[in-house]
């Protein structure tokens, strides 16, 4: 369990910050960007859950979505080490597997797309879309991440199931599709 008893430490002041294994590295190092990235999603989910408190099925996917980026969070922050002191916290495949199957749930409610989306509808499917981009761009620091330091693998799937899901859950909170606002190519040309 995480105790914080002092918020700021001055640890930080000359521009470094401490990793899950304690190693300190530039605020704007790669993996503090892509964790901070994945901050501003829990962050973003939590505003569109101002927006879900009737639809307990959806907040109830979406509070565990806040959970899991914490896990995600911690998973990025612990570089991939051998024989670490502690057991790091990993995204697991279960955590993927749920995300599909709520996934595919929500999508066998929609209706058939037949164009593309614009952000907006509801309040909460436009902050969900807004989510999906910030997903996106921290899924994209990920796979730059990977690409200089080992990660995990199954963290990089999560994150692109989780932009999918925030798709589909946008859909499914502008009444299961049928308020989608829908783009129409050249209309305004």
């Amino acid at each position: 369990m995480v105790k914080l008893t002092k918020i700021y430490t001055r640890g930080g002041d000359k521009g470094q910050t401490s990793l899950g294994n304690g190693a300190r590295v530039a605020k704007d190092d790669a993996r503090v960007e892509a964790y901070g990235d994945v901050d501003e999603l829990n962050a973003i989910v939590g505003v569109a859950r101002l927006h879900t408190s009737e639809l307990p099925d959806a907040d109830a996917m979406l509070s565990r979505i806040q959970n899991d980026l914490f896990d995600l969070g911690a998973d990025l922050c612990t570089p991939e080490e051998e024989n670490p002191k502690y057991p790091p916290l990993r995204i697991v495949q279960d955590q993927v597997n749920r995300l599909e199957a709520e996934i595919d749930s929500l999508n066998s409610e929609l209706s058939t797309l037949n164009s593309f989306i614009l952000p907006g509808g509801s309040a909460a499917s436009a902050h969900l879309h807004h989510a999906r981009t910030v997903c996106r761009r921290a899924e994209r620091r990920m796979v730059s991440l990977s690409e200089i330091e080992n990660i995990n693998s199954i963290s990089i799937s999560y994150i692109n199931r989780l932009s999918d899901f925030l798709f589909v859950i946008g859909r499914y909170l502008n009444g299961k599709g049928t308020k989608d606002v829908l783009w129409v190519p050249g209309a305004n040309r």
